[in-house]
């Protein structure tokens, strides 16, 4: 998908889902039953929750950042966040949002592309949530991670929650999504000057992952009933043992630093 196809796709998407609740049907699987997603957001805030205590005035890139979902719980915490993405509808609500939570003044939400934008800045904190795993080209893929390195500062962390098993899977692979590997993903680290500090992981309930390369073919009651028992089946799983089973997680977080930088771990 070339970088104008994308940018249509994720407008396309922020137009008919944005505006509704919370957002998440935009953000984490779009058209999915809003149990499923809140289960998603669940699992996704527990994994990320060590990387999200900041300081009061801490500079903070989310990139992809939707409709604000995190660049508005950072700047709550008193960062200065600036929040990047490809849809001026994600934009224009992550905007209102920030304005209906009164935290507007701390948050600089631009439309720009993840594989080619320059903010002349550095940040102590870049956050990536479900981003480079929508990332289709080679080439953008690792442009995109060259991307935010120049934009990490010497003594910063990038956080970023990928779709990543430790051994390549297509099962869940469609046209606007790609789980690549672990061993993809910590060679372009390296090879855009990264050091891994940390790695975690989210999900390691295998039952979401049989399920839905199907779930859109079956009958829509079946579906739902499906997805119910899935879910919570595998939320308690995710919940408990998400962060320390990341070798099993279908999603992983990883904490990256610059080649020279201390470790990160907290």
């Amino acid at each position: 998908m070339s970088e104008m196809a994308s940018a249509a796709y994720w407008e396309e998407r922020a137009q008919r889902f944005a505006r509704g609740g919370e957002g998440l049907a935009a953000v984490c699987s779009y058209g999915m039953p809003a149990f499923y997603n809140t289960s998603i957001q669940l699992t996704q805030y527990l994994a990320l929750a060590p990387w999200l205590e900041v300081e009061p005035g801490t500079e903070v890139l989310d990139i992809g950042c939707g409709v604000g979902r995190w660049s508005r719980r950072l700047a709550r915490r008193g960062a200065h966040v600036t929040g990047v993405d490809v849809s001026p509808t994600m934009v224009d609500e992550a905007r209102r949002r920030a304005h209906e939570d009164r935290v507007a003044s701390r948050c600089d939400f631009r439309v720009a592309d993840i594989t080619s934008f320059d903010l002349s800045a550095r940040f102590s904190l870049i956050l990536g949530v479900t981003v480079l795993q929508h990332i289709m080209e080679s080439a953008r893929f690792d442009a995109a991670i060259e991307c935010l390195a120049r934009h990490l500062a010497p003594d910063g962390r990038l956080v970023l929650l990928e779709a990543a098993p430790s051994q390549r899977n297509t099962r869940c692979d469609t046209t606007v999504f790609r789980a690549r590997s672990v061993g993809h993903y910590l060679a372009a680290f390296a090879s855009a000057g990264l050091e891994v500090a940390d790695i975690t992981g989210v999900d390691p309930a295998p039952f979401k992952t049989w399920l839905l390369p199907h779930y859109r073919g079956l009958p829509r009651p079946l579906a739902l009933t499906s997805l119910a028992l899935v879910t919570g089946l595998s939320l308690p799983i995710d919940l408990a043992c998400g962060r320390l089973c990341a070798n099993a997680s279908w999603h992983k977080v990883f904490v990256l630093t610059p080649r020279s930088a201390v470790d990160a771990t907290p």
